[in-house]
């Protein structure tokens, strides 16, 4: 059986994920700006706590943006340094996904519109739908202004809004079922959509990993 271990530094909440012997655990903190100390100890607490070492491991799965720049970073450099390390393959996941995969955990909801505040009076926004147990983009993840997000043109029946750009609910035109604007990517989400991926083969070489921020421009110059 599969030994993966799951990371997520891409918004304010920091959390890792271990599957091992069928076991899933984790731990997850909101602490902004103090991930690159925090994630590293929080690895090898995961590990000790199963009582395996960092070779055990068979993957390493990640949170690959859409986020914080910084966050994103710091999430890729400590997967290639790991990987890299133990010569493993890496599998990418979409922070949008996992929102969507977190508010089926825990809403029990099969639709969802995940968006994540993207500063700038704009918001990283897709639209998921479960499948087996897995949550599947319907349409393309994208950066926009929350008075243009749509839900997919064949969209039907009860949409639920999940993440942080939901804090911008009342420009965005969509109506839902429900929504939860507190939350945050969570590792064990994360690491539910990597099992799916690892199933499938897809993950790749550690040196493939690349951050998708959807935004070109990813700070904004400073006005002379």
């Amino acid at each position: 059986m599969s030994t993966l271990l799951a990371l997520d530094t891409a918004t304010e909440a920091c959390s890792v994920a271990l599957l091992h012997d069928g076991k899933v655990t984790s731990h997850y903190e909101v602490i902004p700006r103090l991930h690159a100390q925090k994630l590293l100890p929080m690895i090898q607490q995961l590990l000790a706590d199963a009582g395996i070492s960092l070779s055990a491991v068979d993957a390493i799965a990640f949170g690959r943006g859409p986020g914080a720049f910084t966050g994103v970073r710091i999430a890729i450099g400590v997967v290639q340094g790991l990987a890299f390390a133990l010569e493993r393959p890496v599998l990418p996941v979409s922070n949008l996904a996992v929102l969507a995969q977190r508010a089926f955990r825990e809403h029990g909801v099969r639709q969802v519109a995940a968006a994540i505040d993207a500063r700038m009076d704009e918001v990283y926004w897709g639209c998921y739908r479960e499948e087996a147990g897995e949550m599947r983009l319907a349409g393309v993840e994208a950066v926009l202004a929350p008075q243009v997000a749509a839900l997919p043109d064949d969209a039907s029946g009860e949409w639920f809004g999940a993440g942080t750009g939901w804090g911008y609910g009342e420009r965005i035109n969509v109506a839902l079922s429900g929504q939860d604007a507190s939350l945050l990517p969570h590792a064990e989400d994360l690491l539910s959509l990597a099992r799916f991926a690892w199933a499938r083969g897809e993950a790749i070489p550690a040196d493939d990993a690349q951050p998708v921020y959807l935004r070109d421009k990813v700070a904004t110059p400073k006005a002379r």
